[in-house]
C-alpha cells in the first residue's frame, strides 16, 4: 500500500506539469501583449485580509507566494514524512544514494552561483536559488521521454526534488527573514507543539487540525519569517497512524485530500503569477550578468553535475546502491531532469531579489530559460534511453 500511495502522488505530480508550462506560457505572451498592462495589474492589485486582530494587506502575487503556496509546502512535509517512515525511504539502504545525490544537488549548484557572485553587492544571498526543482515539471517531463522506466527511476528523482526543494526554502526562509517578531514567532512554536502533541489524540476532528495549521500560518506571517516553512513543520506534525483501525492514516488521508487541489490550482496559479514578465527593456546579454548567469549554470551544470556525480560517489563507496533497474545513463537523464527549477526556483528566487526588481526579472528569465534546456536536454537523452530499452525488451509495463 506504502508504495501504491507513492506512485499515486507521483502520478498527479507528473500530471500537472503540462498544466503548470501551459499556466506560465500563458503568463508570458500576456506580459508581452497589448494588454500587458491587466495582466501586471491583475498580480499587482492590493487585496486586504482582516479578521479579528489579524490584518494584512498584499498583493494577488504575493498571497499567492505567502498563503497558496504554504499549502504545498504543508503537502510537501507531510510527503516527506510519508516516504521516510512508510514510503520508498523507509529503508536505509535505499535512502543512502538518493540522499548523497540530493545533498551533491545542493552543494554544487550554489558554489556554482556564488563562484559567479561573491562580491557581486546584494546578489550573493541568491545562493539558494538554483538549489531547487520543480517536481511536477521534471516527473512530466521523464513520463513523457520514458513512459516505460523503471519506477525506481521516478521515486529517485522525487526524492532528489523534494529533499531539495525543502533544503533550499528552509535556507532561504532563513536567511531572508528580515525582522523577526520573536512574540509571533513564539506563538507559532506552541501551536505546533500542540498539533504534535494531538497526533496522541486518535481521534481528533479533523477541523482542529486545520485551525490549527490556520494558526501557524498566520503566526508565521507575523513574525516576518517565510511562510512556506510553517507549511513544512506542520506537515511534520500530521500522525501516520490511523484514527480507527481498518482506516488510512491521517496523514494519507490530508495528502490525498490537498494534492489534486495544489498540483492542479495552486501551482499552476504560482506560475502564472510568478512567470510573467516583459521582453520590452530586456535583451538576451543581459544572462550574462553575474546573477542570472550564476542560477542558470547552476540549474544547468551544478544540478546534474551534483547529482549524478554523487550519486557515483555514493555507489564507489558502497554506501548506496543504483535504484533497481536503472542504468548509469538513466540516472545521468534523472540529474538532468532535476536541473528543471522552474516554479520551485521561481519561489526561491522571489524571496532572494524581491527588494531588486532588475535581478529578479533577470533571475526569472534564467530559471525559464535554464528549464528549458535542462527539460529537452534530459527529455532527449532518457528518449534515446527508453528506444534502447525496447530494443532489447527491458520496458517496464
Amino acid at each position: 500500500m506504502a508504495r501504491r500511495l507513492t506512485l499515486d502522488f507521483l502520478k498527479t505530480a507528473s500530471g500537472s506539469g503540462l498544466l503548470l508550462a501551459g499556466a506560465a506560457l500563458l503568463a508570458v505572451i500576456w506580459a508581452n501583449s497589448p494588454s500587458a498592462w491587466r495582466y501586471f495589474a491583475f498580480i499587482g492589485a492590493e487585496v486586504p485580509v482582516r479578521l479579528g486582530g489579524f490584518a494584512e494587506t498584499k498583493t494577488v502575487g504575493r498571497w499567492v507566494i505567502d498563503a497558496l503556496m504554504a499549502v504545498f509546502f504543508l503537502v510537501l512535509g507531510m510527503q516527506i514524512k510519508f516516504e521516510v517512515l512508510r514510503g520508498e525511504l523507509s529503508s536505509p539502504r535505499r535512502l543512502a544514494l538518493p540522499l548523497a545525490a540530493a545533498i551533491g544537488g545542493l552543494v554544487v549548484p550554489a558554489l556554482t552561483f556564488l563562484a559567479l557572485n561573491i562580491g557581486v553587492p546584494r546578489m550573493a544571498g541568491g545562493w539558494a536559488t538554483p538549489m531547487a526543482t520543480d517536481v511536477s515539471v521534471a516527473l512530466a517531463v521523464l513520463t513523457v521521454a520514458g513512459p516505460r522506466m523503471p519506477a525506481s527511476l521516478r521515486i529517485f528523482l522525487l526524492t532528489v526534488a523534494l529533499a531539495d526543494t525543502l533544503a533550499a526554502v528552509v535556507v532561504n526562509g532563513a536567511i531572508f527573514a528580515g525582522a523577526v517578531h520573536f512574540k509571533a514567532l513564539a506563538g507559532a512554536g506552541m501551536t505546533l507543539a500542540l498539533l504534535a502533541m494531538m497526533g496522541w489524540w486518535r481521534r481528533a476532528p479533523f477541523l482542529f487540525y486545520a485551525l490549527g495549521f490556520v494558526v501557524v500560518w498566520a503566526f508565521t506571517l507575523e513574525s516576518g519569517v517565510s511562510t512556506a516553512l510553517a507549511g513544512v513543520a506542520c506537515g511534520l506534525t500530521v500522525p501516520v497512524g490511523a484514527r480507527r483501525m481498518g482506516q488510512d492514516s491521517v496523514l494519507t488521508y490530508f495528502m490525498d485530500s490537498l494534492h489534486p487541489y495544489v498540483a492542479y490550482a495552486v501551482l499552476p496559479l504560482f506560475a502564472f503569477t510568478a512567470a510573467g514578465f516583459a521582453f520590452k527593456g530586456h535583451s538576451p546579454d543581459q544572462l550574462l550578468a553575474p546573477a542570472p548567469l550564476g542560477v542558470g549554470l547552476g540549474l544547468l551544470i551544478g544540478k546534474p553535475v551534483g547529482v549524478f556525480g554523487f550519486s557515483v560517489l555514493a555507489a564507489s563507496l558502497k554506501i548506496g546502491r543504483r535504484p533497481t533497474g536503472v542504468t548509469w545513463v538513466e540516472l545521468l537523464g534523472a540529474a538532468m531532469l532535476s536541473g528543471i527549477g522552474f516554479t520551485m526556483s521561481l519561489f526561491v528566487g522571489a524571496l532572494a531579489f524581491g527588494d531588486e526588481p532588475l535581478a529578479q526579472t533577470q533571475v526569472r528569465l534564467a530559471v525559464i530559460a535554464a528549464s528549458l534546456v535542462a527539460a529537452a536536454a534530459g527529455g532527449a537523452l532518457l528518449a534515446w534511453a527508453q528506444a534502447r530499452r525496447t530494443e532489447r525488451g527491458e520496458d517496464e509495463r
